[in-house]
């Protein structure tokens, strides 16, 4: 079931309508832009995976508050119930769990930064993944562009001095798990008939029990609990990941999910700013060049061919010719992003496209981000 479409504005008073989802979607990048302040400040009082599970946790509570309040049924069947254990983990558990360890020892805005390379990683994959994807020469240069601009921004020609390989490279690999649950949930969760707040909070849900389980293994109660990290993470979770997906999924419900996809490039923006005024975070003049040269090149990549038409008799469109619109699975992708960051984003979700996470592979059937898209 996908969400119904809102009701159309009164020619006498489009405005407020217009400004209702612009407040929305700026509201939607500034959290997920400060996800990745979250997370640093959570990781000062809690471990990385106490810090994830805190964020699903209240993610989930926030999303199961809206399925209450909504009357939203939870998707039925063993086989959907399967894919979301796989997307929980591609779109929350690890990639959330990656930014954590991650920024014990690389600043909040490189996570920012590396969070949107998500499309680039979603376009390389869709190559291989999706026979729709195919390659052009601006999607190309787009890629090219956009890992130069990695290179950039860690500062390739000093020998990678002054940044934290592993920590970079966990990052990055974060990103790439986004890119990987996208496409994973495009091609399994399509057509289930549960709408995309059903299948975003059952897939929070299922990371939070992946999350209970894994960290006892690895961490051990706090002896004390600060209170400035505990509000970091609870921010982190009832806004990043909950309250953040239910604006991208209003968003894309009013505007479609490509406009709500742009949320996507304000995020590293946003996450740098916040960053360097509240953690006093120190930027060399790579980190906002390559910033935007990445920015670039994932924006190069979400370009689309002009569909052709291709008449048949009765001058009936063909299966080929007619461009495919978003459906509840690819909505839902984009809100969890989020991650973007939540996507977080998506960003931050989200993964967000819908999924939770900060995100934005494969732009024109998403909707995010934390992300979402998300996707941090």
């Amino acid at each position: 079931m996908s969400p119904a479409a809102p009701p159309t504005p009164s020619p006498a008073s489009p405005a407020p309508r217009l400004l209702d989802w612009r407040v929305r979607f700026g509201v939607l990048a500034l959290i997920w832009g400060f996800s990745f302040v979250f997370i640093k400040v959570g990781t000062e009082g809690f471990a990385p995976f106490q810090v994830t599970f805190g964020r699903l946790l209240f993610g989930t509570a926030v999303l199961a508050v809206a399925l209450v309040v909504k009357r939203d049924r939870l998707p039925r069947g063993a086989r959907v119930w399967g894919h979301l254990t796989v997307a929980a983990f591609l779109l929350n558990a690890l990639p959330f769990s990656l930014f954590a360890y991650a920024e014990l020892t690389i600043p909040s805005t490189l996570a920012g930064i590396c969070n949107a390379t998500t499309p680039l990683w979603g376009m390389l994959l869709s190559l291989v993944a999706l026979s729709e994807d195919r390659p052009t020469r601006v999607r190309a240069a787009g890629l090219g562009i956009g890992f130069v601009g990695v290179l950039t921004v860690l500062g390739a020609w000093q020998g990678f001095s002054g940044v934290d390989v592993t920590g970079t490279a966990l990052a990055l690999l974060a990103s790439f798990s986004y890119a990987v649950g996208w496409i994973y949930v495009r091609r399994t969760l399509t057509g289930t008939g549960a709408s995309n707040l059903s299948l975003a909070g059952s897939q929070v849900g299922i990371a939070t029990l992946q999350l209970a389980i894994v960290t006892p293994l690895f961490t051990s109660l706090p002896t004390s609990v600060d209170v400035l990290p505990l509000l970091a993470v609870i921010a982190l979770g009832a806004l990043g990941t909950g309250y953040a997906m239910l604006l991208q999924y209003g968003v894309v419900a009013e505007v479609g999910p490509t406009t709500a996809a742009m949320v996507t490039y304000f995020i590293p923006v946003i996450a740098t700013a916040a960053g360097v005024a509240l953690l006093d975070e120190q930027l060399t003049w790579n980190t906002p060049v390559g910033a935007l040269i990445v920015l670039t090149g994932a924006a190069l990549t979400q370009s689309r061919r002009k569909p052709h038409p291709h008449p048949v008799a009765g001058n009936t469109p063909t299966a080929s010719s007619v461009r495919p619109t978003p459906d509840g699975a690819t909505a839902f992708a984009a809100t969890v992003a989020g991650t973007t960051a939540d996507a977080a984003a998506t960003t931050n979700a989200a993964p967000p496209t819908p999924v939770v996470g900060n995100r934005s592979a494969g732009a024109e059937r998403v909707g995010t981000t934390d992300g979402a898209p998300c996707r941090a």
